[in-house]
């Protein structure tokens, strides 16, 4: 175990990122080339440890954080690697991307600084890589079983993977020209590094797993045909319907979806482009969103060189202790600065989020263009717009990030299998990750219905064809957007479901189901 005073004597001390002007003139990620090491160790071992461990809690994956703990505070890297792979796919891409909840259900929070649980966790993942302790792990066996995962989103990867190594013959179909989807394309080059990603996929290729790109499942290729040619199929293609702002003036030119412009910018870091089509450089810019797309869209036009930067949450400004309403070991809504924030900060020297505000129009010149915005401070409840608050603030490029309302419509995907939308918009299914079909009789969560005669064979084509059977839904298509952390727990979950209902049983892990979710209030 860990020092058990150890946090007593070790006040928190988080990594330090790189100074703010030496990474604004770069798109390495944030923390390149800082020494995790010895640092996290020492954080390490302020874990206590605990009969109970909440931050187990605060993680849908189920992460050993106690366990890992100890092993890197005494520097033992290959048994921390064995506790965090046991139950995360990819701690690189979750060290890096992940908010960590799992660090405000830590018990120290209670009353004290909790312990740096994402710094261990990215030190720990870097180890894996750095010391050898990532190997393909190919099945010593096939099934004989082959499987189709849509989508190449952490949901789709984990599913994978889990599916390779148990023995099934896998390939993921993906409609971009590279595997990876939202990490590949929506987050920036300075919060991940896209070495990181080809790493694992270049990994998951040699355990045997199959790649598909520019392939539109739903447009080009017929999902109901796919499913025929599968033994199940697992739909992970994310939440990306995007949320639009109708107020006057959105058909003016230099606004646009957030994700189309990282998109863009990504695109650049990839070699696609020498320069962005879309770029913020020497433009006044407004990001309307106050979430997690819209400090990317910060990260990314401060680097293009913009001349001014506005955020515009609709929210009010949270406090910055934990409230009452929101007590441990909850996942509190408090002041969070990110490092695009501290970037923003460094440079102009304020916080370029205006809180309580909402769009009432945009306004352009003769030749169509975006020149501002006007805007009104809202009620913090009813968010109704209050009254002689009105304000116009300059605005030549417009990102609009206002998060996804569920998968994409009309990609043929939902007709072709005969897919259905829950209450909240996402692709209803059941209790095992199960895709709920219309007109279906057969439920995909169950062992696959023997078929012996030509009847009944028959019979399991029609279920086939139309998307009742064996069809599996993975990810934030069937939970709603949200973080990486219980994509991956998905996509291992409907691994595990779709192994079940290959082989009658299973032996993959699944820590979540459909209707959990996380520690709010």
């Amino acid at each position: 175990m860990t020092d058990p005073h150890g946090f007593l004597k070790t006040p928190r001390r988080p990594v330090p990122a790189r100074p703010v002007e030496e990474r604004l003139g770069d798109w390495n990620e944030v923390y390149a080339g800082q020494a995790l090491l010895p640092l996290v160790s020492e954080q390490a071992g302020r874990c206590m440890d605990c009969g109970i461990p909440f931050c187990h809690s605060g993680c849908p994956l189920g992460n050993l954080i106690p366990e890992w703990n100890a092993y890197a505070t005494h520097g033992d890297w290959r048994a921390a690697a064995e506790r965090l792979q046991a139950t995360n796919n990819f701690p690189e891409f979750t060290g890096r991307l992940c908010p960590a909840p799992c660090e405000d259900a830590c018990v120290l929070s209670i009353n004290a600084d909790p312990v740096t649980i994402k710094n261990v966790e990215q030190a720990i993942a870097d180890q894996i890589w750095e010391r050898g302790y990532a190997p393909p792990q190919p099945p010593q066996r096939l099934s004989g079983k082959t499987v189709a995962v849509i989508g190449s989103g952490p949901a789709g990867l984990a599913a994978a993977q889990q599916l390779t190594r148990i023995g099934h013959t896998v390939a993921v179909y993906e409609r971009a020209d590279r595997i990876g989807g939202l990490l590949r394309y929506g987050i920036p080059e300075f919060k991940m590094e896209k070495r990181h990603l080809d790493r694992r996929i270049e990994q998951m290729m040699a355990e045997g797993t199959k790649f598909r790109t520019d392939v539109d499942v739903g447009g080009e290729l017929d999902a109901a045909e796919l499913r025929m040619r599968y033994d199940a199929l697992v739909v992970a293609v994310g939440a990306t319907a995007r949320r639009e702002l109708p107020v006057p003036g959105r058909e003016l030119d230099g606004i646009h979806q957030a994700m189309d412009y990282l998109t863009l910018a990504n695109r650049v870091r990839e070699g696609d482009f020498d320069a962005s089509p879309v770029t913020a450089e020497g433009k006044h810019v407004v990001i309307v969103g106050g979430g997690d797309t819209g400090s990317d869209c910060l990260g990314t036009v401060l680097r293009q060189g913009a001349v001014r930067v506005v955020q515009l949450d609709i929210n009010p400004e949270p406090g910055g202790a934990r409230p009452d309403s929101q007590p441990w070991p909850t996942y509190p809504k408090v002041y969070r600065i990110s490092h695009a924030h501290e970037e923003a900060r460094g440079r102009e020297g304020t916080d370029p989020r205006m809180f309580s505000s909402a769009t009432l129009r945009f306004d352009g010149d003769r030749a169509g263009r975006v020149r501002a915005l006007r805007l009104t401070e809202v009620e913090p409840t009813a968010r109704m717009p209050l009254p002689d608050t009105e304000q116009v603030i300059p605005a030549e490029l417009v990102l609009i990030a206002l998060g996804f309302s569920g998968p994409e419509r009309g990609t043929g995907l939902m007709e072709q299998l005969g897919l259905v939308l829950d209450e909240r918009g996402n692709f209803a299914r059941d209790a095992n990750f199960a895709a709920r079909s219309a007109g279906s009789a057969h439920s995909a969560g169950a062992p696959g219905p023997v078929r012996s005669d030509r009847t009944e064979q028959q019979a399991e084509r029609t279920d086939r064809r139309n998307g009742a059977d064996g069809v599996f839904i993975a990810g934030d298509a069937g939970r709603g957007q949200s973080l990486v952390v219980w994509a991956i727990a998905e996509g291992r979950a409907a691994a595990a479901a779709t192994d079940r209902y290959l082989t009658g049983s299973t032996v993959l892990p699944a820590t979540i189901t459909p209707t959990d979710r996380p520690l709010t209030t």
